[in-house]
Order: structure tokens, then sequence, then C-alpha cells
């Protein structure tokens, strides 16, 4: 009696903890700031981050910001004088440590017997014959033609090296574009870069939570009100949401954390999930309120705590339990969503639980809702009557229904596939995807992978050995150009020798020859020409594959193409770059998908069969998840949808969420036939009474992810489809799969088997 009468005993005390609490997490959420940074969403010790790292330590951590010019000619005066007069702008300003463009790019020649470096245009043609014979002259220029123009020259691009730490991306950009405005044209201009995109990311997180949020509150606000028709039935379980939003946001600045990409899914997950519980309460409050016309509001919420506490704990636990699967993940965001979405829910649980029952206690009695009085007439009630029905008399035919749809969509994983790198984060006609794809069509590719050697780099025999790696490189699917310091000793060749002379275009055979050439260079060129292939004092050099791929099959033949060639040299020190960072987020998104799915589904079948006594409980209520999880990647793989950052999370959410949908019905079905009925009538009773408050909760959560479907990044987009995917086969699987399994096994867990009597036969036949 005094666990019954507990909320009503300390009900203000309740109210008023509720509300200090809450009011206190206000004001850390000023303090919430956003990080679109991938690269920082992977642990520190990552081995090609340590080595990105460190080529970044030794040649300048500079961030590339690429500027796309497409015009039908780049080589037209109009367009030349643009991209003089930008190039000028930009290798004055300070944010910038080098600039590179046809202005900038140099062109090494042999001059009446001396060598000469000058810029690949000295000055713009302004007739047809000079322009051709430019034209000419930067196609025999391998040093420009393909790197910063185009084949067909209808792209050209201006390359930007940004000072790291100097400038935010934010006033970065803003200044990139400020520059574009000072010195217009008719060219179409898209750009790329990580500046750019963490730039554009941060805009769409923030346009994501301002626009979502509200949308989303409101359809909630508008679900409830439909469902239950009356303002407790909207406003008590809308509180907990909203309440939950702020917990679950404050604790992101309280812990030291940034708001991510995946961050955004948080406040969202928030309204899907935190309703759920208060939903129940609600439902069986209006189930008693029609069944017993002398109730009281009091005696209401005695009677709802006392026969939910148990069920919608449990549901809060498994849930939370999957959430929790998160934190085993590699991702860093992953694991602090699955952190701060983890208590975000256990705050919503204990709500539910005790504010919802006490907040109810104080109230009126509304009217008795027509669901509850025998008028059955909505869409949700007639539903549920054709799934008792299907359940009850045609149990086989359920099992192998879900089975033939089993076979058939789990045969798609044969098309899954994994996201090959994260430029999906933004949408395909989004301006630095048109670029990135410009790059691949037309310059060799937009992924660098850097391969750094140490030793005396002016030793013939690593300078050749770094030749014969470009030459076998480049006969590589997909690498569009490699170069280092051996690039630049042959050209010098070139300049140096005549056409058919033993050192034309070779490396020469002694060291001093090799510091000879380059000491030459400096004579007529900059020394800092070189700077960014290799170190001052001649002792690391670096050798630059670019390249482009569609999936991780073609970047791991690159990768394994690379290790294969140096793999017996004593002078390679490492392999970096962010296409290899790149390529180890999207791979940690499938070992942190195994991880955290091994640990949520493990923790539910731990728990259901410690909630219900039974292994058999536990491997039954583990099917729904089972069935769900792997035709949601069946589904994947049949639609396209890659396995990535976002939709990675998938797994552990719908495990969480689904699992509740079959302890209710475990506990409804264990409750009616301890009530003495047959397995057959406590189904329909079960689907008829628990089944409303069960499919009220799933369509609420899937509704709450729908507003994803406005997510400004498509991969949230995919996120909201699969999830909603994923909850709605774990509701069908709770409301006909699990009812028709127990039919045919008749579990102990769930009582004795009791054949049908005259009052079971009215009930299944009503």
């Amino acid at each position: 009696m005094h666990n019954q009468n507990f909320v009503l005993r300390y009900r203000w005390l309740i109210i008023s903890l509720t509300l200090i609490i809450v009011s206190a997490s206000v004001i850390p959420l000023t303090q919430v700031s956003v990080n679109p940074d991938l690269e920082s969403y992977l642990p520190a010790s990552i081995t090609p981050k340590v080595n990105t790292d460190k080529i970044g330590e030794i040649f300048g951590d500079n961030e590339m910001i690429i500027l796309v010019f497409q015009s039908d000619d780049v080589l037209n005066p109009s367009t030349l004088t643009r991209i003089r007069n930008l190039s000028r702008e930009f290798n004055r300003m300070h944010e910038f440590d080098d600039v590179m463009s046809l202005f900038d790019s140099k062109n090494i020649q042999n001059d009446y017997g001396m060598m000469v470096v000058n810029p690949v245009i000295k000055q713009i043609p302004e007739s047809e014959t000079d322009r051709e014979a430019l034209r000419e002259e930067i196609r025999s220029n391998d040093l420009a033609y393909r790197l910063v123009v185009s084949e067909d020259f209808r792209y050209t691009l201006i390359i930007l090296y940004a000072k790291n730490h100097t400038t935010d991306d934010a006033g970065l950009i803003k200044l990139i574009n400020q520059k574009l405005k000072d010195f217009p044209g008719s060219e179409k201009v898209t750009i790329n870069g990580q500046p750019y995109m963490r730039y554009e990311a941060n805009q769409k997180i923030g346009r994501d939570i301002l626009l979502l949020l509200p949308i989303g509150l409101v359809v909630m606000f508008i679900f409830l009100w439909l469902s239950f028709k009356e303002k407790r039935g909207v406003l008590l379980p809308f509180s907990v949401v909203i309440f939950s939003i702020i917990i679950s946001m404050a604790l992101i600045p309280l812990f030291g954390w940034e708001l991510s990409i995946i961050g955004v899914l948080i406040p969202i997950m928030m309204i899907a999930i935190a309703n759920n519980y208060g939903v129940y309460f609600i439902t069986k409050y209006q189930e008693l309120n029609a069944s017993q016309s002398g109730i009281t509001m009091k005696q209401i919420a005695v009677e709802s705590y006392k026969y939910l506490k148990n069920p919608v704990m449990l549901c809060g636990l498994t849930t939370i339990a999957g959430v929790l699967g998160l934190v085993v993940h590699i991702l860093l965001p992953a694991r602090q969503m699955g952190v701060v979405s983890g208590i975000a829910i256990g705050f919503a649980l204990l709500l539910s639980l005790f504010y919802i029952p006490a907040v109810m206690s104080m109230l009126k009695k509304g009217k008795a809702h027509k669901s509850f009085t025998g008028q059955r007439n909505g869409p949700v009630d007639k539903f549920l009557n054709a799934m008792a029905e299907f359940a009850s008399y045609h149990p086989r035919q359920v099992v192998l229904v879900f089975s033939a749809l089993l076979v058939l969509t789990v045969s798609g994983l044969f098309r899954f596939k994994v996201a090959s790198d994260n430029n999906g984060i933004l949408p395909v006609h989004h301006p630095m995807n048109v670029s990135l794809d410009i790059l691949n069509k037309h310059f060799g590719g937009n992924k660098m992978i850097n391969v750094l050697f140490e030793g005396d780099i002016k030793d013939p025999a690593l300078l050749k050995n770094l030749d014969r790696y470009e030459k076998e490189l480049e006969k590589t699917t997909g690498v569009g150009s490699v170069t280092s310091i051996a690039t630049i000793i042959r050209k010098i060749s070139t300049a140096l020798n005549d056409k058919g002379d033993t050192l034309y275009d070779k490396i020469p055979d002694t060291p001093e020859a090799v510091a000879q050439y380059i000491e030459l260079y400096s004579m007529s060129g900059d020394p800092e020409d070189f700077e960014s292939i290799v170190n001052f004092e001649y002792t690391q050099a670096l050798l630059t594959v670019q390249y482009q791929a569609d999936n991780m099959e073609e970047i791991n033949n690159i990768v394994n193409k690379i290790n294969a060639l140096t793999k017996d040299d004593p002078n390679k020190s490492l392999i970096g770059g962010y296409s290899l960072v790149d390529k180890e987020i999207c791979e940690s998104v499938v070992t942190g998908q195994f991880k955290s799915l091994l640990f949520a589904f493990v923790a539910i079948l731990v728990m259901l069969t410690v909630i219900f006594r039974s292994l058999v409980a536990g491997l039954v209520g583990s099917l729904p998840l089972v069935f769900a999880v792997l035709c949601t990647f069946g589904i994947m793989g049949w639609t396209g949808i890659e396995l990535n950052i976002v939709t990675a999370l998938l797994s552990s959410v719908s495990i969480g969420l689904g699992v509740d949908f079959t302890i209710q019905m475990f506990w409804k079905l264990k409750t009616e036939i301890a009530n003495g009925h047959s397995y057959t009538s406590a189904i329909t009773i079960a689907l008829k009474t628990m089944g409303r408050g069960i499919s009220i909760n799933a369509l609420s959560v899937m509704l709450g992810f729908s507003v994803l479907f406005l997510s400004a990044f498509p991969l949230i987009r995919s996120f909201g489809f699969l999830i909603i995917l994923s909850l709605f086969l774990c509701l069908i699987c709770a409301l006909v799969l699990i009812p028709s399994l127990c039919l045919l096994i008749k579990p102990k867990f769930l009582g004795p088997y009791r054949a049908e009597t005259l009052e079971d036969e009215k009930i299944i036949n009503t």
C-alpha cells in the first residue's frame, strides 16, 4: 500500500523537483556549440589520423580550399584577367600560406641552353594566335596541365592553402566569397575543401535544429490530440518531451562536448521517444475511466502506477540498454549520443512513472473515451481487430509470411554497401559535390594520399624509387596523377638537356648532380616552390597520389598497390592524407555498427531472460529485433542506401525502441493468461487493449522521426526513413508474429495452457 501511494504522498515534492531540475538545465543551453569537423569524430590514436598529423607538422597543416572556375574557354582574356586578379589578392592575404593557379604554377623551360623558371602565364594573350600558342605550351607542362587546368580547357582551379587556426571557417568562406564579388565574372564558380564542408555543415546543423525541433513538437502535439482528444492526454506526455529535450541538450555542454552532425538526432529522438511511457499512462487512464465510472482521479493515478510501473520500467530500461549500445561505437559523437540519449530517456522514464501520475491525481476526470466503451470505429481499432483475427486463426500462415518476407529482403544484403567517403553529408547537387565531380572527371580525382619518405632525398637511388613509384601508380585504375620531388628533378632535366640526351627526362646518377639541378632551379625560380613536397634540409619528402574512387574496394586497391610497391623500401616512413582519415571514418562505421549491435542485442536478450525468468522469452522476444534489423539492412541494399556515420546508428536505436512493443505484449498476455483466459482469448484481449497503446506509441515515435525528412542532410533523411521502417517492422512483429508464435509454442513463461471456455469464445468472436 505504501508503494501504491508513494506518488500521491509525495506528489508536490515530485512536481517541484521536476520543475527545479528542468529550470536549472536551461542555463547550460546557452553554452551549446557546434562541431562539424568529421576528422575530430575519430579517436586521436587512429593510425591514419596520427600519420596525417605528423605529415602536417613537417609540411604544414594547411588545409586546401579549391575554387573551380567553369567557362567555355578558360584562356579567354576575361577569365584569365579574373583569375590573375584573384590570385594576386589571395597571395597578399595573411590567411593563406600559398596559392596555386595558372599564374602561380611554374613552367620549367630551356631557353638557349639555359634553364628558366617562369609562371605558366606571364601575360594574358590578346590574339587568337597567342592564345593557341599558350594552349599548346600548357599541354606540354605536366606541372599545370590537368592539375590546375582541365584537358578541355573548360575548367581551371585556384587552390588556396589556408593557414590552420588563423581564421574560423565562417570568416574564411565569407572572405573568399567577398573576393569573388569584388572581382566578378561570367564564370560559374564552385568551392570544395574541408573548411568549406565544415562551414556548410555548421550552417545546416543550426538550420536543422531551428527548423526540425519546432516542427517536430507541433506534429507531436497534433498527433497526441488526435489520439486522445483531451487536454491531459496531450499536455502530460508533451511536457515530458519538452523537459527531456532540455535535459538532453543541456548535458552536451555540461560534459564538455559539442553538437555534431549526429547530434542533430538527439532532440528529435527525445520528441519521438520521451512521450512513449506517458502514452501508456494516458491509455490506461482512459481505459479505467471508461470501464469504472465511479473511480476517482486519485484512484486512477494509483491504479495506473500500480499496473504500469513494472512494464514501463522494463521498457524504459531496455530502451536505454539499446541506446547505450552506441557507447562502444568507435566514433566519438556516437558514443556521446549514446550517453546523452540514455540519460535523457532515463529522465523521461522517471517523469512518466512519477511526474505524470502526480499531476494526473490533481486533475478532474474527463469524459470516457469511445475506444474503451465498445464503440470502436477508428482506423487503429479496425487495424487491431484485423490483427487479432489474423494472429488467432492463422498462426502458421503468419510465420510463413514473415519467413518469406525475411528471405526476400535479406537477399538485398548482397547489394549492401558501405560509404567510401563522407561527401554524401551534403546534397548531391550542392556546389561542393558539383566541384568534387569536376575534379574527378577533369583533374584526376578529388582524393589525396601522401606517402612520407625519410633519408637523403638527394640520393639518386631514393629519387629513382620515387620515380618508379610514380610511373607504376599512374597505371593504377583511378589514379589521376602522382607527384614528388622526383617529378621536379625530371622536369629540370628536360630543361637542362636536349631531347635524345641520355640525361634527358631522367634522374641524375650522382647526389652532386641532383644538388646542382636544385641549385640551378633556385637561381631562376623560388626554392620555396618545393616546400610542399620536400623539407628544407632535404631529409623528408612526400609522394602525393591524386585519385578518384567510388567505393571502398577501389580505395583499398590503390592503398594496397602503394603498400606493395613500397613494402621493402627502408626510406618509406608512413602513409597519410585526409582521404585515408575519411576512409577510416567509414570503416569505423562498420566496426562500430557491429559492436553496438552486438552489445544492444546481448543486453536485450539478457534483460528479457531475466525479466521473464526464461531463456525462451529472451529468444522469442529477440526475434522481432533480428527480423527488423535484417530486413532493414536488406532494404538498404535494394534501395542503394549506404551504411554511413548516421545510418550506422540505426540498429541500436531501433532495437532499444522496438523491444518495448514486445515487452508490453508479453506483459499483457501473461496478465490475461493469469486471469484464466486461454491463449487465443488472451491474444484477442491484448491486441484490443494494450495493442492500442502499443500502436499509438509506435505511431507517435515514427511520426516524431518523420520530421527528419525535412533535414538539410541527406544522411539524416535516410536515417529517418530507415528508423521508421525498422520500427514499423518491430510493431508488426509485436502485434502479429509474437502472438502467433506464442499460440504455436505456448511458452511456459506466459503461464499454463488452458482450453478455451465459452467466455473465451465470446471474447474471440466479439
